[in-house]
């Protein structure tokens, strides 16, 4: 992934663009990565597999409810707390 420092990429930021549409750009600002300019298709694809990934999660929560898979709600944030999930 090509890095750009924040001033780099506001002084040539009609370069930054056309280099994020052909792969993710790395914004660094003291050194530190703070940003990711990416092109508007690959931010829809990446709001679709959310989409899907979250559609798919409501499914097999649908099914475990039907099946009686229930877990008690303390129980699992208390895991969750502790770092551990099933």
């Amino acid at each position: 992934m090509d890095a750009l420092s924040a001033n780099e990429a506001k002084t040539h930021f009609g370069d930054m663009l056309l280099k994020a549409q052909r792969a993710p750009v790395q914004i660094n600002k003291n050194g530190k990565p703070v940003a990711v300019v990416i092109s508007a298709e690959e931010y829809e694809n990446i709001e679709a597999l959310k989409l899907r990934l979250l559609q798919s999660r409501a499914i097999q929560a649908n099914a475990d409810i039907e099946a009686g898979n229930l877990v008690d709600g303390d129980s699992f944030f208390d895991e969750l707390e502790a770092g551990h999930h099933d």
